[in-house]
């Protein structure tokens, strides 16, 4: 059987590898770590999660708990690490970083199909091959890929983690907004004398230079804390420090804002403060930070940091199996296809590594049909789209459920099993 070539192992290209291999395909995996490693890089694993630890919603009335569940359906190797990784986060699925990326690791490493090779690619590889070497690509091989196709580029960032034994306790309470999944998260409530106080300081902050950063370049689901808190006294307020759903039990009410701490590790030692990726100078951010009820003298595991993002202009160059149009049995997969999020880059992961299999099986290669997230997600790369941006799973890119349901929950939950059940029937059809 020929050999096929995955260049990246975060986790795009380690569902692409597992996908070929469970197929029968055998795989060579390319990965530059640890001989060379990006900024937003430090551990040597597969699959290291750089920014948050979650991945997203659960619940089937969420696009991307569907599409989750879709990837179970296909044995997902980055599912399979997440569910057996997994740590407290209400009704969202977070892992442990370090036991999830040592999950894919080893799964790949021991599999008898895949050799590792740790090099860098700085070329366009040729056929049959999968490109997932991700947004923060190598300056080489982003100037390969630059060569070859128009690509666009965009400013992501990372929250701070904090240490659990330096949070003070007797300010911040446990729970989940609505109670959902109990008293996972820890709140920090603040008085809106204490929140405007804050919001001052923050727009007021040292942010860290940034090498050819522009304001309007930043992803809007990935948004510094503090470029968001320029847009109004009250964006964080309605934003990342919402009260909605939760409950002072020190006073009975309602907060005027609240930070929410998710936990980050299995051991619950360390949490990472959602919603506030930042490029604020390190001091900065444990000055600013720490105006945060309970957070006074909170201990930095991680300071917040931003990179830069690259992503392919991919209507007129991708297919809805994430080939390249022109260059038959070479694919991308990943975030710089234009697909947002760890899920979604997972899921792009598959689809291109099921299609690469049965290219080389000889096998009839089907495209995953748009009532389903994985389906969508491919027709959205496809275009046609005049201003191509990133995009994280919805709804609203899925087929409309011909049936009206007034209530939208209810709604969703019929289009999940429409996606669910239309995948069981075709399942043949993509082994």
């Amino acid at each position: 059987m020929e050999r096929a070539f995955v260049y990246g192992a975060g986790l795009a290209g380690c569902e692409a590898a597992w996908q070929l291999v469970c197929r029968g395909i055998p795989v060579t995996l390319v990965e530059m770590k640890p001989a060379k490693r990006t900024p937003a890089h430090h551990a040597d694993g597969f699959a290291e999660l750089v920014c948050s630890n979650s991945l997203k919603a659960e619940r089937l009335s969420n696009a991307c708990g569907l599409l989750k569940e879709e990837m179970r359906r296909f044995d997902s190797i980055i599912m399979r690490a997440a569910d057996a990784s997994r740590v407290p986060a209400g009704g969202a699925l977070a892992v442990d970083r370090d036991t999830f990326s040592g999950i894919v690791t080893r799964a790949l490493r021991e599999h008898p199909l895949v050799t590792v090779e740790a090099r860098e690619q700085t070329e366009m590889p040729d056929a049959p091959a999968i490109i997932a070497t991700g947004p923060l690509t190598s300056d080489a091989m982003a100037a390969a890929i630059q060569e070859r196709f128009h690509t666009l580029s965009f400013y992501d960032a990372a929250a701070p983690i904090v240490t659990l034994e330096s949070v003070d306790m007797d300010r911040v309470f446990r729970a989940s907004r609505y109670d959902r999944g109990g008293d996972d998260y820890i709140n920090c409530p603040m008085t809106e004398e204490e929140y405007y106080a804050f919001y001052n300081e923050l727009i007021a902050a040292r942010t860290a230079p940034v090498h050819g950063f522009e304001e309007n370049a930043v992803f809007e689901g990935c948004m510094p804390v503090e470029t968001l808190a320029k847009r109004g006294a009250l964006a964080l307020a309605y934003g990342p420090m919402k009260p909605v759903g939760l409950v002072d039990p020190a006073t009975g009410k309602r907060p005027f804002a609240n930070v929410q701490l998710r936990q980050d590790d299995s051991a619950g030692t360390l949490y990472n403060l959602v919603g506030f990726q930042t490029r604020l100078a390190f001091p900065e951010q444990k000055r600013v930070f720490g105006m945060i009820p309970g957070l006074e003298h909170a201990e930095f595991a991680r300071y917040g940091v931003m990179h830069r993002n690259t992503f392919l202009n991919a209507p007129g160059i991708l297919s809805r199996t994430f080939e390249v149009l022109d260059m038959p049995g070479v694919y991308f997969a990943g975030q710089m296809t234009g697909v947002e999020g760890y899920v979604e880059s997972a899921a792009s992961g598959l689809v291109a590594g099921v299609s690469l299999a049965r290219r080389l099986r000889g096998l009839p290669v089907r495209e995953f049909p748009t009532v389903t997230a994985l389906g969508a997600l491919g027709r959205h790369v496809c275009g046609p789209n005049r201003d191509y941006q990133p995009m994280s799973i919805t709804f609203g890119i899925i087929d409309e459920y011909p049936k009206k349901i007034r209530s939208k929950a209810e709604r969703y939950e019929a289009v999940a099993r429409r996606s669910l059940e239309t995948l069981e029937s075709m399942k043949e059809e993509f082994q």
